[in-house]
């Protein structure tokens, strides 16, 4: 029999799917830019969130952008903002830009970006910031479905505008250092040696189990700004886990913590929680969706079983088995199904655009200028 071809011919990197100009300006960071921060792309890039297909309730989703980019040693770093102390919640914490999707939005990739061009003036630009995966849905306050939007800005010419109303200021942490309980600090920070580096905190889960929450110190505390903590911490380690593919030097979670799709699907099932009386409203049926959150089809992204559904009290037995997951293995196929025809849409598509971009640079420079001057107006870049 003939050798399995596949197995032998090595796997095309996932930085090639960038459209050419995305591409050309990734190659200018290829000298400086450290092997494993290559490597975190890559993974980030091939990163496939089961639970995005699910149709959560509008007004009880949300979403975060989580903005990368390469320092000049060449490590990755994330921008995160302090939010302003005049704001009616969270005021003065460290954040990711973020918000619940409105009526323009189409996907929470649009939310994102949207509201991080409103909170620090990040232009939403495809071929500058591209896109390198949507992560699996976070529940929030236990009644926010968050989604979290990771990109790379890759444009260092790009000045943040930051709408003070929102944003107080920004600042940039090691990707990696969601990975570590302890951190070195360069000599111009100056944490509270009285504090150290990463802490916890836990609670008990209503559903049964305990939540654990993690806090890192920024280094900037004697200027006011807040540790990383609670959902935001927690989304970083989550991504800094999956992009490094290795796990952190401390416990993320207690061995009896329910996952995210536990906690989304327990909040659909209350009776008396918003994220299910949002989808009463809006028409969903919520059992039908913590089915569908359950019934995810645990392959790259597999979670390991953490609580037995026995001990909340819930009748999960009806979500896992009989004709629900039935209905869902349905949709999923469906859903599969427009996927590929969605994919050899996009293949075309990019194929028609590398034949019209095989013009000569200036042309192409003008084209760029062009789409430029009429999207981004007058924003700084």
């Amino acid at each position: 029999m003939p050798a399995d071809e596949s197995a032998s011919t090595p796997r095309q990197p996932y930085v090639l799917t960038f459209s050419k100009p995305t591409l050309k300006l990734f190659e200018t960071t290829l000298p400086t830019l450290k092997e494993d921060s290559r490597q975190c792309i890559e993974n980030l890039l091939g990163y496939r969130a089961r639970r995005t297909q699910v149709k959560f309730p509008r007004s009880q989703s949300a979403a975060v952008l989580v903005p990368l980019f390469i320092g000049r040693a060449g490590d990755l770093y994330v921008l995160l903002s302090r939010r302003s102390a005049s704001l009616r919640q969270y005021a003065g914490d460290t954040a990711l830009p973020g918000g619940k999707v409105e009526h323009q939005d189409i996907t929470v990739e649009d939310t994102a970006r949207r509201e991080a061009f409103e909170e620090i003036g990040l232009i939403p630009d495809r071929e500058r910031v591209p896109l390198l995966c949507v992560m699996e849905p976070f529940l929030a306050g236990n009644q926010m479905v968050v989604t979290p939007v990771v990109v790379l800005i890759l444009d260092k010419t790009m000045q943040p505008n930051l709408n003070e109303s929102e944003v107080t200021s920004i600042f940039s942490q090691p990707l990696a250092s969601f990975l570590a309980s302890s951190f070195t600090f360069p000599p111009y920070r100056v944490p509270d040696s009285s504090i150290p580096y990463h802490t916890i905190m836990e609670w008990e889960w209503s559903g049964g189990g305990t939540i654990r929450m993690h806090r890192f110190l920024t280094g900037r505390e004697a200027d006011g700004v807040k540790p990383v903590f609670g959902l935001t911490a927690s989304i970083l380690i989550y991504i800094a886990i999956w992009g490094y593919r290795r796990a952190p030097d401390f416990e993320f979670q207690p061995p009896n913590a329910p996952t995210q799709a536990q906690q989304i699907a327990c909040a659909l099932l209350t009776p008396s929680n918003s994220l299910r009386l949002a989808c009463e409203y809006e028409g969903i049926d919520a059992d039908m969706i913590a089915a569908f959150v359950l019934h995810a089809p645990k392959e790259l992204n597999s979670e390991p079983g953490m609580i037995e559904w026995d001990k909340s009290g819930q009748d999960w037995r009806r979500l896992t088995e009989g004709p629900i997951p039935l209905r869902v293995d349905v949709i999923k196929q469906e859903i599969h199904n427009n996927a590929l025809v969605r994919q050899d849409m996009y293949k075309e598509r990019q194929k028609c655009h590398r034949e019209v971009g095989e013009g000569s640079e200036g042309e192409v420079a003008e084209r760029r200028s062009g789409r430029n001057e009429r999207k981004d107006g007058d924003a700084k870049l």
